[in-house]
């Protein structure tokens, strides 16, 4: 494959390669580190990509990048079309020391952009799991339709979510309604900010990544900031500057974080199924 991609990057750029090496890049993609004379590349390559995979992140970048509130590399190629999907960025020389203050500053800024409905036109991904998206006028709806009852039923068919569990989150779905806000601002959101889609540049520039990007209350956003850890305490001073945080942001945190962990439950299984029960316990008992 590797005299293919080579062919194809440099078919795409007009550069010849004088590098191409493996790099780590999460679990669904196989991911290089490529240099040319003039430029250095980052490219992810899936022989089996899902339906519109790349396209589908590609969008999300470029609506965070017409924010103007942070940085997100620039897309060079993308392909979706054939046997073997790849998506070329510009490559970040990416560290983890940097201001985590302006992360959040920024990223309270680009929460600061609100959008007329929530959810989004298009299907995206979690993870590989095909994320159903329409826009809806109504918050708490779009939620529990498209997020949390989609997650269910995929857990429902691989057999995590069952009997008593089954049971009581059905019972959950019924009280949304009544737990989160209908209509909250409907804010750009990255989608599936956890600490690996972050990171600085050599400047010291905040950047971020690998969006499943949506129209949503922001607070849905911070919850799974605080589910896996990764945020210091400047990272919420700088987002508080930028943007408020609403009283009701503690009750509805718990019910936020679940449609994460049950995105996790259904790829990684029963190791979060009693993370799941505990926050299904809390609202329901």
């Amino acid at each position: 494959m590797s005299v293919r991609l080579e062919k194809i990057i440099s078919d795409v750029t007009g550069e010849s390669i004088n590098r191409m090496k493996a790099v780590s890049g999460g679990d669904i993609n196989d991911s290089y580190y490529v240099q040319t004379m003039d430029r250095e590349y980052f490219v992810k390559v899936n022989k089996q990509g899902p339906e519109a995979f790349f396209n589908r992140e590609v969008e999300g970048l470029n609506k965070i990048n017409e924010t103007n509130t942070i940085n997100v590399p620039s897309m060079i190629d993308v392909n979706d079309h054939d046997d073997l999907s790849y998506l070329i960025l510009e490559w970040i020389d990416a560290q983890k020391h940097g201001d985590e203050r302006q992360l959040g500053e920024q990223i309270g800024q680009l929460h600061n952009r609100i959008h007329n409905h929530f959810g989004y036109p298009h299907f995206t991904y979690v993870g590989t799991l095909k994320q159903p998206n329409d826009l809806y006028g109504s918050w708490n709806k779009y939620y529990r339709d498209q997020r949390l009852l989609n997650q269910i039923q995929i857990g429902e068919s691989l057999g995590v979510i069952k009997g008593e569990r089954e049971k009581k989150i059905h019972q959950l779905l019924e009280r949304i309604e009544n737990l989160i806000p209908e209509k909250p601002d409907a804010s750009y959101l990255h989608g599936d900010l956890w600490s690996g889609n972050w990171m600085f540049s050599k400047d010291g520039e905040p950047y971020v990544i690998d969006p499943s990007f949506l129209y949503g209350d922001r607070h849905f956003e911070l919850a799974f900031t605080e589910l896996f850890g990764g945020f210091s305490n400047k990272f919420y001073e700088g987002y508080r500057s930028t943007n408020h945080i609403e009283p009701y942001y503690s009750d509805v945190k718990p019910i936020y974080q679940l449609f994460y962990l049950l995105v996790h439950l259904n790829i990684f299984g029963e190791v979060y199924g009693s993370s799941v029960d505990r926050i299904v316990n809390y609202y329901v008992g």
